[in-house]
């Protein structure tokens, strides 16, 4: 992993930097939605915190048992070395999901309103962190001038085209979340246009395959499409209190697209000269 500084001799990573930055930036979006919504704020906190450490947790479980189970079967003292990296985004989101539905049912409050708040701060968070990712993807068939050189070879740079979709998930949720016709709807909207931003960036990597280009990834992707579809379905059947819908004149609506999109292409553009200043 990219080295960037040193403190006391202790090496400060940029993947590192760049996850506390994104945590910091998913936090900050997560206070400001959950406070709009008058929701309990206080337990934003317990969530975020909890909420990361199930992740984490989640993830290199799944990454254990769906990339490379034979490997800690006969090295598990390996399975503690999470600095060496091996973390499943899907087994984090699982792993964050049955916290919070242990949680909010232990506090009796209401888990999709606060699903709804956080959602947008965590596909933005998730975005931030890439890029300090240095896994790259598969080698350019034709040299693309994005392309990153290692070790001879130009490789995809999967991380861009990544955080690149997911900062575009974000601004879809975010103009969506004042419009939204039952609790969950900004939650569900963001793992099926996540699950698809994965199973986009699976085709420039290298992953263990279930069946020629479709990998584990491409097929936990698809479990997690169809389980959000469905749930889709159930919340809109359910009764439940209607979400006040947000009604905006034209003038309005047109300079908050306007806004919102120039800040989206603003951190693009900031992003990409990040990672291309760092890892290029």
């Amino acid at each position: 992993m990219k080295v960037l500084f040193y403190i006391f001799g202790y090496p400060v990573h940029f993947f590192g930097v760049m996850i506390a930055l994104g945590m910091l930036g998913g936090l900050l979006i997560a206070y400001l939605e959950v406070k709009r919504k008058k929701l309990q704020v206080e337990k934003l906190f317990d969530i975020a915190l909890y909420s990361m450490i199930s992740a984490v947790v989640g993830a290199r479980l799944f990454f254990i048992l769906f990339y490379n189970l034979s490997y800690y079967l006969k090295n598990p003292i390996d399975i503690l070395k999470i600095n060496e990296g091996g973390l499943s985004i899907h087994g984090g989101l699982i792993g964050a999901f049955v916290f919070g539905i242990i949680y909010f049912r232990k506090n009796k409050l209401g888990f999709f309103k606060y699903a709804d708040a956080i959602a947008p701060g965590i596909i933005l968070g998730q975005g931030i962190g890439r890029i300090g990712c240095d896994v790259f993807g598969k080698v350019m068939s034709v040299p693309f001038p994005w392309g990153i050189e290692r070790q001879g070879q130009l490789l995809h740079p999967a991380q861009v085209y990544e955080f690149l979709m997911n900062y575009l998930v974000f601004f879809f949720l975010w103009r969506k979340r004042k419009n939204i016709r039952y609790n969950g709807q900004i939650f569900l909207w963001y793992i099926i246009l996540f699950s698809i931003n994965r199973g986009v960036v699976e085709l420039f990597r290298n992953n263990p395959s279930v069946a020629g280009w479709f990998s584990i990834s491409h097929l936990l992707s698809v479990l997690f499409i169809i389980g959000a579809i469905i749930v889709m379905y159930m919340a809109r059947k359910k009764k439940q209190d209607t979400p006040t819908i947000n009604i905006e004149s034209k003038r309005t609506k047109i300079k908050g697209w306007l806004l919102d999109g120039l800040i989206t292409l603003t951190l693009m553009v900031a992003s990409i000269i990040i990672f291309y200043f760092i890892q290029g």
